[in-house]
């Protein structure tokens, strides 16, 4: 199939996410097609493993009939409904289903569009109930580098990405940055505990210099997924939670990437991480990458904050609940459970993880982390961890189309090769995708 009006539509028209503005135009992304399990194909019929798996999000894989079914059943009976003044059954049913599995005392759940608009919400609803409970100074939120919670204006400004933070304002006012919690960057001398303890005091110390009175919350990632896979050291966030607790700060765990089965559960939080936060925002595998939809689920204790007050929490989405959507996310949820995929996620983690640390052998591998099915492989060509900025996007840009030459679809973040492919992928997929990600950066190695 000729495409060639179509690339140039593309360039005309479709104004693409973190587009950059000095190749505005000129671009020649790779047309995707269709899909199927854990593959897409391109307009040349190339069948690529996703690699990314969509954008951490196509759990249950691609081309699933009955996932196509239900979703249509839906919008034949109901397309949309009103949320502001109506409810719909299928909604209220997924609400259910998600509040069953959420750790603790998390029962409320506020449907939005993506993850963006979960984390303004739960940003919002925070705002809201310290507005109410008459303490509006208390408004802080503390957030760290690198982190990415989304792209609406709260949660950009709680976003820690430094490049991403270059050109677009933020609500600085209200926004506190820690320091790095990535391993790689400690001193040469300090153990992992010791840099344990220099993470969760960076917290303690934010909270007590900007004032428990006007902190409101602290968001972090389980695992910071865009960052780069970023793994904190081991009881990072049960230490962080206790922190918060001591200083009447609330704990957002924003699981946009973690929850739905990529670390081999509903949610890490709990299972993972022992914690129970007091929101948790989710998106991505809510749908499986079906249809968009996003949530803010909120503990029974601060619901109960606000309860019976003559106030309104005006915050909303047209497509708040939306019954397509939902019947996306039921589905979803019931192949996840009728197949075992937790089960089977634990089972494949040992495979990942083991082929993702053997790449760490290669001269210019400077480091290899992950965990559950998300995992990066961060390169540079003098194989040490930093390197000129310039140089470590050419390389990631080469690893990228070695691989994709192979038949693997990767996602270059500067010099990291960030890869969460779907929750299906089999031990000899798993093993023919680190065979070409291998194969990939040798092949960019001997290029330079």
């Amino acid at each position: 199939m000729d495409n060639t009006k179509a690339r140039e539509w593309d360039n005309d028209h479709f104004l693409h996410p973190w587009e950059g503005m000095e190749t505005l135009g000129r671009n020649d992304r790779t047309l995707v097609e269709g899909a199927s399990g854990i593959h897409v194909v391109n307009d040349r019929g190339d069948r690529l493993i996703d690699g990314p798996g969509g954008m951490w999000c196509t759990q249950i894989g691609y081309g699933r009939t009955e996932m196509a079914e239900a979703m249509a059943e839906q919008a034949r009976q109901l397309a949309y409904f009103s949320p502001f003044s109506n409810t719909n059954s299928t909604a209220a049913r997924f609400a259910r289903e998600i509040a069953r599995r959420a750790p603790g005392d998390l029962n409320h759940v506020f449907f939005t569009t993506g993850g963006s608009t979960a984390v303004d919400t739960a940003l919002r609803f925070i705002q809201f109930r310290n507005n109410l409970l008459g303490r509006p100074e208390k408004k802080i939120i503390i957030s760290r580098q690198k982190a990415y919670h989304g792209s609406t204006y709260l949660a950009a400004s709680v976003s820690g990405k430094e490049r991403d933070r270059l050109w677009l304002d933020k609500a600085d006012d209200l926004t506190h940055f820690l320091p790095n919690v990535n391993p790689l960057y400690r001193r040469e001398d300090q153990s992992i505990e010791a840099f344990l303890e220099e993470k969760v005091a960076d917290l303690d110390t934010a909270i007590q210099t900007l004032g428990p009175d006007r902190v409101a919350a602290f968001i972090a990632e389980p695992i910071l997924a865009s960052g780069g896979v970023i793994v904190p050291p081991e009881g990072y966030h049960k230490r962080c939670l206790e922190v918060c607790r001591r200083h009447d700060v609330l704990y957002i765990s924003d699981e946009v990437v973690t929850a739905f089965g990529r670390l081999g559960h509903w949610f890490a939080s709990k299972d993972v991480f022992d914690i129970e936060p007091d929101i948790i925002t989710c998106a991505k595998g809510l749908t499986s990458g079906y249809s968009p939809m996003g949530a803010a689920i909120v503990s029974d204790r601060l619901i109960a904050d606000v309860t019976g007050m003559e106030a309104t929490f005006s915050n909303g989405y047209t497509y708040s609940g939306h019954p397509v959507s939902a019947a996306a996310g039921l589905k979803s949820m019931e192949i996840i459970e009728r197949e075992g995929i937790l089960d089977h996620v634990r089972r494949m983690t040992p495979v990942f993880q083991g082929r993702l640390q053997d790449l760490a052998e290669i001269d210019i591998v400077a480091d290899t982390r992950g965990m559950g099915l998300m995992g990066c492989v961060q390169c540079s060509e003098a194989g040490a961890a930093l390197g000129e900025l310039q140089r470590d996007y050419q390389l990631g840009a080469r690893i990228d189309a070695e691989c994709q030459k192979r038949g693997l679809i990767l996602r270059p973040i500067v010099n990291m090769c960030v890869f969460s492919p779907p929750l299906i992928i089999s031990e000899a997929e798993i093993h023919q995708m680190f065979d070409i990600l291998r194969e990939g950066i040798l092949a960019a190695r001997s290029s330079t």
